[in-house]
């Protein structure tokens, strides 16, 4: 297959695609999504089968406004609850998601076969246009081989994607760099499923009530997956992505290193000649505290230094407060929890 490079004045053409069931990765502010017809099973299921991602892995739906949630959700206008509607007003359009009941209408392959449905509106123009192109919501995981780095880049997107799927919006690198939050609002305490630069202390400002961070979160799984062989971490069905596998995973090899800049640069130096005398190529990466640097280079450099052939790379933690604990997320994923403590 032909692999199109579109321009962001060829969103039309983007928009024909997809209608006709096809897959075209787009930029979102978050990271490059790889987009299917929302309604159309077996244009979804041809995502699955791009990405090698496995099949009970629930999908996000993008729309470009509000108003398509009432041909979403279960009990459309009455289905969309007021904690809903305070977090639309304060963060629609932007990178959070949120986990509805499902209307009949979304196909069991967009939800991984859930009864719940989750549902975002990004805020970048590129890829509200093409939702409006496409006139159908649109399905779209990350646009890399599943447990990969996510895509930042069009760039990055042809290096796992060329030949696979059918175009690729040539758009402008994605400004957050780390996937939306996910918060659960079908339990009686909303919750975060998957952390991103909205944080749980930002839901609950806007909704003055506690916002909770699944559990999950905070332990590391006792099954991590292989990204060669997508073993689940644990056996419960996903009810957001990047729950149950195996993510963000570079071909080299990846460790974490607690401490000051000090202690940091003592422990890698050491672990590094340790590599070197094995032959192994290392790199050393550092963003301080700065949460959002990291969040907006990771994934990018990650990628880069698999292209370069590095085999071990070493990364100053983050402390997990605030953003810094959702930048930490990946970092623990892409390191399959390798963390030297301080």
């Amino acid at each position: 297959m032909e692999t199109l490079r579109l321009s962001v004045n060829e969103i039309d053409k983007a928009g024909e695609l997809i209608r006709e069931g096809q897959l075209v990765a787009f930029p979102t502010e978050t990271v490059y999504g790889l987009g299917a017809d929302a309604m159309n099973a077996e244009a979804v299921k041809s995502v699955y089968a791009a990405k090698g991602r496995p099949s009970d892995n629930p999908m996000i739906v993008h729309i470009s406004d509000a108003a398509a949630l009432t041909g979403l959700v279960k009990g459309g206008t009455d289905g969309i609850s007021q904690d809903a509607i305070q977090l639309i007003e304060a963060f629609w359009p932007g990178p959070l998601t949120m986990i509805f009941p499902k209307s009949a209408a979304v196909p069991d392959a967009t939800t991984g076969g859930l009864d719940t449905v989750a549902i975002r509106m990004p805020s970048n123009q590129t890829a509200l246009k093409l939702i409006d192109a496409a006139g159908c919501p649109i399905a779209a995981p990350s646009a890399n081989l599943s447990g990969k780095p996510s895509p930042t880049t069009a760039e990055d997107v042809l290096e796992d994607m060329d030949g696979r799927i059918a175009a690729v919006l040539m758009g402008e690198q994605c400004s957050v760099g780390i996937e939306s939050t996910v918060v659960d609002l079908t339990s009686e305490t909303p919750t975060v499923l998957r952390p991103g630069i909205i944080t749980a202390e930002w839901l609950a400002n806007v909704l003055d009530k506690p916002v909770l961070y699944d559990k999950a979160l905070y332990s590391k799984p006792e099954t991590i997956a292989d990204p060669e062989d997508g073993v689940a971490e644990t056996s419960e069905a996903p009810k957001s992505p990047g729950m149950k596998y195996r993510h963000y995973s570079p071909n080299a090899k990846v460790r974490l290193i607690e401490g000051t800049d000090a202690v940091f640069m003592e422990k890698a130096v050491a672990l590094g000649r340790e590599a070197k005398a094995e032959g192994q190529k290392v790199a050393v990466l550092n963003y301080g505290d700065d949460a959002e640097k990291a969040a907006h280079k990771l994934f990018a450099d990650l990628r880069e230094l698999d292209r370069e052939g590095y085999d071990l790379i070493l990364i100053r933690s983050l402390e997990e407060v605030g953003f810094g604990f959702s930048v930490m997320n990946r970092m623990l994923k892409s390191a399959g929890y390798d963390i030297v403590k301080e």
